[in-house]
């Protein structure tokens, strides 16, 4: 197990390495005149020239590359063209606000698509066919208008939360609570689509197997069958859908975070981009990689636990 987790983190972290390095050229290649789209058209040369000087934009992209590269491995990933912030402290503030809207919704999704998977694969029929259509509207809808509906409905109209805003669960977790629960809603439900029909499909497939037929002529309850052999066979197609969903859920928080106005990574990204702020830029390219690192080596962690064969693919 440990040679395999090894193995993991290894190509994860060359993966973070060549996205990094692929923004980092394709930002600053057309970074165009810095120092000029910093201090404005009223600016002097001798000034912008300055400018460029001071933050380093006037060298080969190369060199620029390779000295950004040895602070981003300490950690250093400078500072903010227009705002002067440090990049770590401009992302680190928002994170936590993004993820725990982001793993709401991954653990919300899961919850629902797993039950609405099996209850479709074990009934089939209407209830089947029902989930199947329920999948095709939530990949047809967008992630924004299922959240300005709900803010309509359910904060406008009925009253029951607040349109906009966020609350720190250090503050009150009620307040917490409410003030993410539409946001989760509205990123879960196209999530809730994929997984439920992998997990109908993977479902379905494995009930097939003759080892199921065994278990029934043993006299197991299908409730037991199910939910303590079947999911664990089934389990892994849906895991890599849920990781897949969980990165999408990233970028759809960015566009949610808008809506319902919270401090998340939703705001410095557009900002960011823009504006053309390459630090920062690099810095949220950074942070997303190494979510998706992490998320990607916890499901493979998880599949190789659920199934022994995996360790050794």
């Amino acid at each position: 197990m440990l040679q395999f987790t090894l193995r993991r983190l290894a190509s994860g972290v060359i993966l973070l390495f060549a996205i990094s390095s692929v923004a980092f050229l394709l930002l600053n290649l057309g970074a165009g005149d810095v120092g000029r789209r910093i201090l404005g058209p009223g600016a002097s040369t001798e000034t912008v020239a300055l400018k460029n000087e001071q933050l380093g934009v006037d060298q080969p992209v190369v060199t620029r590359y390779m000295d950004w590269l040895t602070h981003a491995v300490t950690g250093d990933f400078g500072s903010s063209w227009f705002t002067s912030q440090p990049v770590s402290q401009a992302i680190f503030s928002r994170l936590a606000v993004t993820l725990s809207i982001v793993i709401g919704a991954t653990i919300l999704s899961g919850l629902i698509a797993t039950l609405l998977g099996v209850w479709a694969a074990r009934q089939r029929g209407w209830p089947d066919r029902l989930v199947q259509v329920v999948a095709v509207l939530g990949f047809a809808i967008p992630g924004f208008l299922i959240a300005i509906f709900l803010v309509n409905v359910f904060a406008l109209n009925l009253g029951w939360f607040n349109p906009t805003g966020y609350v720190q669960i250090s503050a009150s977790f009620p307040g917490w609570l409410s003030s993410v629960t539409l946001p989760v809603i509205a990123l879960s439900i196209g999530a809730i689509a994929a997984i439920a029909q992998q997990v109908r499909g993977s479902v379905i497939d494995a009930m097939r197997q003759d080892w199921v037929r065994t278990l029934r002529s043993r006299g197991l309850s299908d409730n037991r069958i199910i939910y303590k052999h079947v999911l664990r066979n089934a389990g892994g197609p849906a895991l890599a859908v849920l990781a897949v969903q969980f990165i999408g859920l990233v970028g759809g928080a960015v566009i949610v975070e808008q809506i319902f106005a919270i401090p998340g990574l939703g705001q410095i990204s557009v900002s960011a981009t823009s504006q053309g702020d390459v630090p920062l830029v690099m810095g949220l390219v950074v942070a997303v990689g190494a979510l998706v690192v992490i998320v990607n080596l916890l499901i493979d962690l998880i599949q190789g636990f659920l199934n022994p064969k995996v360790r050794v693919s």
